[in-house]
């Protein structure tokens, strides 16, 4: 009888086990069946960027590609079907023929100047920029030195950029041009009056000095913002590295290249290729500031490739292949600065020597 109950009793206890173990498994599944994938709202939400990038920037840019290909202008009002004719939109930009000595000059061409136009520009626009951003940057930033209302100083050197780039080329052309019969605008009075300049010297008729001036507006606009950029990267470095080097004596100027510069490397890099980027896109300054003398006057020397770019194609009789073939080359332009200055600011590990076994 005592060994039956026990039989019983296992036999309940089996059973019991497999009914619990199907209830676990059962609700598990049914725990799974309920769960909620929430990484396919990740996409959702991405997906508006992607769209617009598709739309907006990657079709163009392929588009352009194709258009610098084909012969695709209009003539006479009519427009001719597109055709593809290889590398010849690049060699009419590119080059030109000679016709006194029979030969083909290469790089020698309105196209590839205002390139070059565009490259003077921008370095009279950079160099200056970087290294004035980079000193109040450090002037700021600069424990020992606690300069006193940073913040109205950093709001007012910051205003230039909010003013837009029309307003700014109105205003420096009337302050060195006046729009007078003379050309002649108060800084340009002043400047004569202290025998800076001479007294026919004219601005706008002179190359160097539109250069000049086109360079100094653009360097004035955007040093404010290149200077924010850099200080947030200065307070992004651990405060504890200064307080050690000026434990072991390291002044502020050994601090600054010592820690600053290493440590700022990927914020400069940031900003050498924005700066490149927006530097060889450089139009709206250029286009405005004297429009009145012509486009790129005086002789040119202010024609900027993206100026070059709209005459191609929206001019009478667009050309959209040589427009698209000299965007093409301005990509590939600014890739090239863009590579060199990721080049310049990457981090070099140093060359491990390995030890000789004797």
């Amino acid at each position: 009888m005592g060994e039956l109950f026990i039989k019983c009793l296992t036999e309940y206890a089996e059973y019991l086990c497999f009914f619990t173990n199907f209830l676990k498994g059962w609700g598990s599944e049914k725990m799974k069946r309920k769960t909620v994938e929430y990484g396919k709202y990740g996409y959702m939400f991405i997906a508006p960027f992607f769209l617009v990038f598709l739309v907006f920037q990657l079709y163009p840019l392929i588009y352009t590609f194709y258009l610098s290909f084909v012969k695709y202008r209009m003539v006479n009002g009519q427009w001719i079907e597109p055709e593809f004719c290889g590398f010849d939109n690049y060699m009419s930009i590119l080059t030109k023929r000679d016709f006194k000595t029979n030969t083909t000059v290469w790089f020698d061409t309105i196209p590839m100047n205002t390139i070059k136009n565009t490259l003077i520009m921008w370095v009279i626009n950079f160099i200056p920029q970087i290294l004035l951003a980079l000193l109040l940057a450090a002037w700021f930033t600069d424990t020992v030195v606690k300069l006193k209302g940073q913040g109205a100083f950093k709001v007012m050197m910051y205003l230039p950029n909010i003013i837009t780039a029309a307003s700014i080329s109105v205003l420096f052309y009337n302050l060195f041009c006046g729009g007078t019969a003379d050309q002649s605008g108060p800084i340009a009075g002043l400047l004569r009056d202290a025998g800076i300049i001479a007294e026919d010297f004219n601005f706008m008729q002179s190359k160097a000095g539109t250069v000049g001036l086109i360079g100094f507006m653009n360097f004035w606009m955007w040093y404010g913002n290149t200077m924010i950029v850099l200080i947030a990267g200065i307070l992004g470095i651990n405060p504890s590295l200064y307080e050690a080097a000026m434990v072991d004596g390291a002044s502020s100027k050994q601090q600054f290249f010592s820690i600053t510069i290493p440590l700022l490397k990927p914020i400069l890099q940031f900003t050498l290729v924005t700066s490149a980027i927006g530097g060889l896109q450089m139009y709206d300054i250029p286009a405005l500031f004297n429009t009145s003398q012509g486009v790129g006057m005086p002789g040119r020397v202010s024609h900027t490739v993206t100026m070059m770019v709209r005459e191609y194609a929206f001019s009478t009789n667009p050309d959209y292949g040589k427009a698209g073939a000299i965007s093409v080359i301005l990509f590939l332009f600014t890739l090239l600065i863009s590579l060199v200055f990721f080049a310049l600011t990457r981090d070099r590990e140093p060359k491990q020597k390995h030890a000789v076994i004797r």
